[in-house]
């Protein structure tokens, strides 16, 4: 009897990452009747980025009501936009109720995940060994921080960390504040700290282009209709998934209508809410809106304009113990210097090593850049699965949704195992390159492709990111092309 021929069995199953991911993972996976499963975790809770990052201001900025899980509504959101710690409560709530919690192995994490002699052996920090038929890694996309090479950082005599490793002993009223970085993040902090610091120094390397948007406290009664009139809900939901999926419909399409549309918004925004024409010229972009990632902020231009706040254009020199020295001479004394510069948004598993069939390194196979066919499989690493993978479209969908999306599509493929059609699936070698470069060709169509530096791109300049609808995404994840796979 042949492999492929064998009886239907349980599969052992490892999920890394208990964030946002790994929840939804161990969820559908109990639902739909795994029992032979164990979720691994670095940290001591769940959470994922909502866990780390604590930051003042720390917000997601997909609408809160988008960024829920489809079966766990949540009608307590408190405002569109929900503040972190409420986001992060949420994921530990819905770990509670549905048994995640107890299934999670807590401060282990894989340093090491090896395919041999048909399955996969991993090792955990503290010395555990782990044999598994299939692994699924839910670790996420930004989590491991970039600190900025700067000379002189280590001499800085004040308090410096990055913002993914906020140190809150740290008092902040009446204190000389300053913040390296203008992406998403340190826009949030300019808004909660300007008021409440003495001074606030913005070293912005790189304008941004920002999109008004409002960010409404929802009322009790908002809250007592979206419990009891589940068509409100449903309402608020369709609302915000239209909006992204325009977005997302927009920005593959460097000359779309839509896209001008946003850009025009952009523009609009800088010049009807920023005064001084000095301040607005170093706040306006030298490349087209949407070639970085967006930030959404309801309050950003009216922060920077705050008299406790300044916006340094001019290139850092060195970090000095009493501060930072730019390029004019100037030496701009602080209290707190906070390093917003962002994550290795390549690194996705790594640094764990994971070898593949005879021994083939994923650091290997990654080393022109992070590959995998439609963010999920990987050519000869068999029953290794990707949520929120390489290529996927982590910057124009809500991650929920398409995590959601991804799971239901990888379940099918777990069907392939449990049912004993196969006992390993993978990617084929042929697929997987197809795929890539049709993928590389429409991403040269895109926004991120006009000419800016972003996190998007890969070290060959070519966006990273879906290129295309979220039609065709959706349609993909629909259910698995098997012809695309190798089984055995």
């Amino acid at each position: 009897m042949s492999n492929a021929q064998s009886t239907a069995r349980q599969p052992r199953i490892v999920i890394i990452g208990a964030g946002m991911a790994g929840i939804l993972t161990a969820i559908k996976l109990r639902e739909a009747g795994y029992t032979d499963y164990v979720i691994y975790e670095k940290t001591d809770r769940v959470g994922g980025t909502w866990r780390e990052n604590t930051y003042p201001g720390v917000a997601c900025d997909v609408p809160a009501h988008g960024y829920t899980y489809s079966f766990e509504p949540n009608p307590d959101w408190s405002q569109t936009f929900a503040p972190g710690p409420e986001i992060h409560q949420y994921f530990e709530k819905v770990a509670r109720k549905y048994g995640v919690t107890d299934e999670v192995r807590f401060n282990e994490e894989i340093p090491e995940c090896i395919f041999r002699d048909g399955r996969w052996h991993l090792k955990t920090s503290k010395g555990r060994e782990d044999v598994a038929d299939v692994v699924i890694a839910a670790t996420g996309v930004l989590h491991h921080p970039v600190v900025a090479d700067i000379p002189g950082l280590d001499t800085f005599a004040g308090a410096c960390f990055h913002t993914a490793r906020w140190d809150h002993r740290v008092p902040l009223e009446g204190k000389r504040v300053g913040v390296i970085g203008t992406g998403s993040t340190a826009i949030q902090i300019t808004s909660a700290l300007v008021d409440k610091v003495a001074h606030f120094d913005l070293f912005q390397r790189t304008a941004q282009w920002v999109i008004q948007i409002e960010n409404n406290f929802y009322t009790e009664q908002d809250k007592a209709d979206f419990r009891t009139r589940p068509e409100r809900l449903k309402e608020e939901i369709t609302k915000i998934t239209g909006f992204f999926d325009a977005f997302a419909n927009a920005v593959i399409d460097s000359e779309s209508a839509e896209m001008k549309e946003i850009e025009k918004s952009a523009l609009d925004n800088l010049e009807n809410n920023v005064r001084d024409p000095e301040l607005r010229e170093k706040l306006r972009p030298n490349y087209r809106a949407g070639c970085k990632r967006m930030i959404f902020s309801p309050d950003f231009y009216e922060a920077i304009q705050h008299p406790n706040a300044s916006l340094v254009t001019e290139g850092i020199t060195r970090i000095e113990p009493k501060g930072v020295r730019t390029a004019d001479g100037v030496l701009h004394e602080l209290d707190v210097l906070v390093m917003a510069t962002g994550f290795r948004a390549d690194a996705f598993i790594r640094p764990t090593t994971v070898l593949g069939r005879n021994g083939v390194n994923l650091d290997d196979v990654w080393e022109d850049h992070p590959v995998a066919y439609l963010s999920i499989s990987i050519p000869q690493f068999p029953n290794f699965f990707m949520l929120n993978g390489p290529n996927g479209p982590v910057g124009n969908f809500s991650l929920i949704r398409i995590a959601e999306s991804q799971v239901a599509y990888i379940m099918q493929l777990l069907e392939q195992i449990r049912a004993g059609k196969c006992r390993e699936i993978s990617v084929s070698a042929e697929a997987s390159a197809s795929f890539e470069v049709e993928r590389g060709a429409a991403a040269k169509k895109s926004i991120w492709a006009t000419g800016c530096k972003s996190w998007y791109l890969d070290k060959n300049g070519v966006p990273a990111s879906w290129p295309w609808t979220p039609t065709r995404f959706f349609a993909e994840m629909q259910a698995p092309k098997l012809d695309a796979y190798e089984l055995s």
